[in-house]
């Protein structure tokens, strides 16, 4: 699933914003105060009486808004030139004291300190079948709290990875040893995973990390995350604490070395791009400095499975809120958000990024005339019923240019709680679908999720494995081990943020076969050309009959209608992503 944030409770005065203006006219991209070790040190405060904003400048103004901002009193810890924008920390008042200001045009929150309560709850919990109400846990007997317990699933039956056996998504898809791995295994291809980071010490995924090009945008604020696990609360770029990069990860590109699963394009390099807090948060300024890294540095292919906080959809003029209160600084900052990402989304295609996101979980039509937003904001201020139009945007996902993914089950039915949309959907990919198979032995099976990789102190973290390393929810867990003794940790999720990564993985192997070698042993490939060869090589999926999917008989109170053609339509776009055909002849 993509992160999905809950509601949260105490909140601060809402900061004012300015009316936003065009960024068509920002120029170069550079990202100041970056660090070249594991860290990225773009670093902000945690401290409660700390305001953070994203300011935009004047274009040709901004030594004009430098000044003001020092007036103010305040701090630049990070710039960004391709959206013309600095990160700036100061006191309380910070929005009003450089509203107006000269060379100023805008600021924005970039998240507010000390307004949600500790313990809040885990922002993954959608994706987690586990937490559906009609599951029934298996009669698993979990191993002894201080044991090893060892589980051995898939280590006596055949596949080209212990665990590819329970991998249904890659053989739909024909991302196998005997299908497009024989043509291709993207090597050589850079994959940016904007997410909450990756563990590299999976062994999995270590032999395919880039530690020297991975970065970590974000400092960890301890109201939302937790305690800080490093003194700077910057974790370093090798590190995942929320789990859901690591899974992501996985699917790209885990290799396909003797254990575990197998990923996509088992031979790609991933590149963490981390701008996700531990608690599942993707604020502006991060999102923005990571899609500008991208292009800065030569990322073939960047997965986004996420929305930037705190809005859902990104609305810039009252015109577009149908229902609902809504504020004219409110306004004013959902402009500025909008209008930064679609500039920073240009930049990183034009310097070649083919941009991978999915589609969202709320299963909501996206090509209809209206939709419906009860979660914004979800940091910051209190959330407010929105009845909105479609001219207000779920960003990165609905940017242009930006592949849009749905998510479909083991048996391709559109998972129930995907988005869809004709002319929205691009493609569809394997994400999971708990409740598929109504009437089988497989309705509510954790089989049904996607299974990748995980981090092993998350997993015990969240009470799946013990402390000596047993796995005690075998239903959703699983673990192997090489013979070296060292062990890999995996577990079943679904989502469109699960959907997303198996097309991030065939865009590698596209690059990786149709690329333009660089001279460094790597890849140049225009978005475009790629846009081409996925879309044109997906296998066309008619809507159901009828069109119209009513959920009730598995719980649901909502239904979806498929509207377009065998060749286009609102649940498969162009089709089911497909690798082998994706890097034949």
């Amino acid at each position: 699933m993509r992160i999905h944030k809950a509601t949260v409770g105490a909140v601060l005065t809402a900061v004012t914003v300015m009316v936003p203006l065009s960024l068509a006219s920002a120029g170069p991209s550079i990202v100041t105060q970056q660090s070249a070790s594991s860290s990225t040190a773009l670093s902000s405060t945690t401290s409660s009486a700390t305001t953070e904003l994203v300011v935009f400048f004047v274009k040709g103004s901004e030594a004009s808004a430098r000044q003001s901002i020092a007036a103010a009193g305040a701090q630049i810890t990070g710039e960004l030139q391709s959206v013309g924008a600095a990160r700036v920390t100061g006191g309380a008042n910070l929005a009003t004291e450089l509203s107006g200001k000269a060379g100023i045009r805008g600021v924005v929150r970039n998240h507010s300190i000390g307004t949600v309560s500790p313990g809040m709850p885990h922002k993954f919990v959608e994706e987690r079948a586990q937490n559906d109400p009609t599951y029934a846990p298996g009669n698993t007997t979990p191993p002894p709290g201080g044991g090893s317990g060892a589980l051995k699933e898939g280590k006596k039956k055949s596949g080209w990875d212990p665990f590819s056996i329970y991998q249904w998504d890659m053989k739909m898809i024909g991302a196998t040893p005997d299908g497009a791995h024989a043509v291709g295994t993207g090597k050589g291809v850079l994959v940016g995973v904007i997410d909450t980071g990756i563990d590299a010490s999976h062994p999995d995924l270590a032999a395919n990390f880039d530690a020297a090009l991975s970065r970590n945008f974000t400092t960890d604020i301890p109201e939302i995350d937790g305690p800080c696990e490093q003194p700077s609360c910057i974790d370093p770029a090798n590190v995942d604490e929320g789990g859901h990069g690591t899974h992501v990860a996985g699917t790209i590109a885990a290799a396909t070395n003797g254990i575990g699963i197998s990923g996509v394009a088992p031979s790609a390099t991933l590149v963490n791009l981390r701008a996700g807090q531990d608690s599942g948060y993707f604020f502006l300024f991060e999102t923005l400095a990571a899609l500008e890294y991208a292009g800065n540095n030569g990322i073939n292919v960047v997965n986004m499975s996420f929305y930037t906080d705190p809005w859902l959809y990104n609305c810039d003029s009252a015109d577009d809120i149908i229902t609902g209160t809504q504020t004219a600084a409110q306004i004013a900052e959902q402009g500025l958000i909008k209008q930064s990402i679609l500039a920073a989304v240009a930049y990183a295609r034009s310097k070649n990024v083919t941009l991978v996101a999915a589609a969202g979980n709320e299963h909501t039509d996206l090509a209809a005339t209206q939709r419906a937003d009860a979660t914004s904001p979800d940091f910051g201020a209190p959330a407010s019923d929105r009845l909105l139009t479609r001219d207000c945007l779920d960003l990165p996902a609905e940017a242009p240019g930006v592949i849009e993914v749905s998510s479909i089950g083991p048996t391709k039915a559109k998972s129930d709680f995907s988005n869809y949309g004709q002319n929205e959907i691009d493609v569809a990919a394997p994400g999971g679908f708990f409740r598929d198979g109504f009437g089988t032995a497989d309705f509510r099976a954790p089989s049904n999720l996607i299974l990748s990789s995980y981090p092993l102190a998350v997993a015990q973290a969240e009470g799946a494995v013990n402390k000596g390393g047993g796995v005690t929810d075998a239903d959703f867990f699983k673990r192997d081990c090489a013979p070296t003794g060292v062990c890999g940790y995996y577990t079943y999720l679904q989502g469109t943020s699960m959907a997303s990564p198996h097309v991030a993985g065939v865009v590698a192997l596209i690059v990786g076969k149709y690329g333009t070698p660089n001279g460094s042993g790597g890849f140049t490939m225009t978005p475009d050309a790629v846009y081409a060869k996925l879309t044109g090589s997906a296998t066309p999926t008619p809507c159901p009959t009828p069109p119209t999917v009513d959920y009730s008989n598995i719980g649901r109170t909502y239904t979806a209608t498929c509207v377009g053609d065998t060749a286009h339509n609102g649940f498969y776009g162009f089709g089911i992503v497909n690798a082998l055909a994706a890097v034949q002849p």
